[in-house]
C-alpha cells in the first residue's frame, strides 16, 4: 500500500466540468450521463438502479480468502429550486429542493428548465428597488416567500408565462459561478459535493493508472438524493460491510474542519460513525504524511447515515474536505482535494478493518471487537473505612 499521485489536471478539470452542469436533486439524468461516460474511460464497469443511481465495481486484485466488499460514496445532486407558483405579474414563487436558505438563493442567476425549453432569469426580493422602496428593502424577512423569479421574457402576466410553456413544477436551478485561483482556492456554488466526486473519480484514474492493488471489492457509488434525504438508502449491496461517505466538511467558528488537510468527522446528526473505520482513516493520514482534522458536525446528513438507517448492516465513516461557507458560495482549496484523493486511494488499497468483518454473522463474541482495553475499564477502587471503628473511636483519635 502507497500514497499514489493524483492527476490535478484531472481533478480540476472534472470539478468544472461537474459544475456545468445542472443537476438539482430530481434533475440529474444529464449528470448520471456524464458520469457514466467519466467511468467508462477509466474502464470500471458500472450498473445503474432504476432512478440512475450509479454502482461502479472495482474488482479485487489482492489473492487470498474472498472477503467483503466497501462503498465509497459521493452525491450527484445538488440544491435548487422548483416554481410553486405563477403569480398574476408573472413572476414566479419558488420552493426550495434540499434544505438551505433564502439569502443565498437571492440575487442568484439561473436557468429555469419548462418542459419544452429553458429560460434564464434572476432571484430577487420581492422589494427589488432602493429607488422605489427605499429603506423599506432592509425590513423584508428571510425566507423563501420574500423571494420571486424574474424570467427574463416580454412577461407581463401569468398567460404570458403560460405561453412560454412556463408550469408549476419547472425545475429552477441555480448558476454555479466557479472561480480556480491561482493561489489554489476554489470558489463556486455546489462544491457540496461535485468536489468530492471530483475527488473520488481523481481517486479511482490513480488507482487504475498505477495499477495498484486493490484489497477488497470496492462500489463507487454515485446517489442523486442525497440532499433531500434519502441518497444512498436502497443500493448499498449486501456484500457490503463498511461505507465511506464523501461529502463537504463545514468550516465556521468552533468547528474542526478546514480548508487544509482532510477532515474526518467523528459524528453527526445520525449519531457517531464507527469507530474503528474512523481512527483507521485518521492512521492512514498519520502514516503517510496527510494532514487530517477531526470534527464532529451538529446539523449534518450523509449518504453514510442513510444507508444505516434503512437498515444496512455496516461500518460507516466519512472523508470530507473542509469548506466555507456551505451551502452558499462554498470555498475550498485545490490542496485540499488532493488530499482527499490520496486518502481514498488509500483506503482502497487497504482491505477490510477488521478481519471478522469477513463474516457476516458471528455465533460467539470470541472475536467480536474491542474498543477499549481492559486496562482502560478498570476502575479505582476508594477503601472506606469501617462507619462502626468511627462510631467507637474515642474522642481526639486521628
Amino acid at each position: 500500500m502507497k500514497k499514489l499521485d493524483i492527476d490535478t489536471d484531472y481533478l480540476k478539470t472534472t470539478l468544472l466540468e461537474l459544475l456545468a452542469i445542472p443537476s438539482p436533486a430530481g434533475l440529474t439524468d444529464a449528470i448520471v450521463h456524464y458520469t457514466g461516460g467519466r467511468l467508462e474511460a477509466l474502464g470500471i464497469p458500472y450498473e445503474l438502479t432504476r432512478r440512475g443511481t450509479i454502482r461502479g465495481r472495482l474488482q479485487r486484485t489482492r489473492g487470498g480468502s474472498p472477503g467483503p466488499a466497501c462503498a465509497i460514496v459521493a452525491h450527484l445532486d445538488t440544491l435548487g429550486a422548483m416554481v410553486r407558483e405563477i403569480k398574476p405579474n408573472g413572476r414566479l414563487a419558488l420552493m426550495p429542493i434540499g434544505t438551505w436558505s433564502s439569502r443565498w438563493a437571492e440575487g442568484g442567476r439561473v436557468t429555469l428548465f419548462s418542459e419544452t425549453g429553458r429560460h434564464r432569469g434572476s432571484v430577487l426580493p420581492l422589494m427589488a428597488s432602493g429607488h422605489v422602496y427605499n429603506e423599506l428593502i432592509d425590513t423584508q424577512p428571510v425566507n423563501w416567500d420574500q423571494l420571486e423569479l424574474r424570467v427574463d421574457e416580454h412577461i407581463a402576466g401569468a398567460g404570458d408565462a403560460a405561453a412560454l410553456g412556463i408550469q408549476v413544477g419547472d425545475f429552477v436551478a441555480f448558476d454555479a459561478h466557479p472561480e480556480c485561483l491561482d493561489n489554489g482556492f476554489i470558489v463556486s456554488r455546489y462544491l457540496d459535493n461535485k468536489a468530492g466526486v471530483a475527488a473520488l473519480l481523481a481517486a479511482l484514474k490513480a488507482i487504475k493508472d498505477s495499477g495498484a492493488t486493490v484489497a477488497m471489492d470496492c462500489h463507487p457509488v454515485f446517489t442523486l438524493s442525497e440532499e433531500v434525504g434519502s441518497g444512498a438508502r436502497a443500493v448499498i449491496e449486501e456484500d457490503v460491510s463498511e461505507v465511506i461517505g464523501v461529502d463537504i466538511g463545514p468550516v465556521a467558528p468552533g468547528q474542526g474542519a478546514s480548508e487544509r488537510g482532510v477532515t474526518i468527522p467523528l459524528m453527526d446528526s445520525a449519531g457517531p460513525h464507527d469507530y474503528h473505520l474512523t481512527r483507521r482513516l485518521l492512521k492512514l493520514c498519520d502514516e503517510h504524511g496527510i494532514p487530517s482534522n477531526r470534527d464532529v458536525f451538529r446539523y449534518y446528513h450523509s449518504d453514510a447515515g442513510a444507508a444505516v438507517s434503512a437498515g444496512a448492516d455496516v461500518r460507516t465513516a466519512l472523508m470530507c474536505f473542509g469548506a466555507d461557507a456551505s451551502h452558499g458560495y462554498e470555498r475550498t482549496h485545490l490542496s485540499v482535494l488532493v488530499h482527499l484523493a490520496e486518502l481514498l486511494a488509500l483506503y482502497i488499497q487497504a482491505g477490510p478493518t477488521l478481519p471478522g468483518d469477513r463474516e457476516r454473522r458471528r455465533e460467539s463474541v470470541g472475536s467480536f471487537s474491542h474498543q477499549l482495553a481492559a486496562d482502560q475499564l478498570a476502575r479505582e477502587q476508594t477503601v472506606l473505612p469501617e462507619a462502626g471503628d468511627l462510631i467507637d473511636a474515642p474522642p481526639g483519635r486521628d
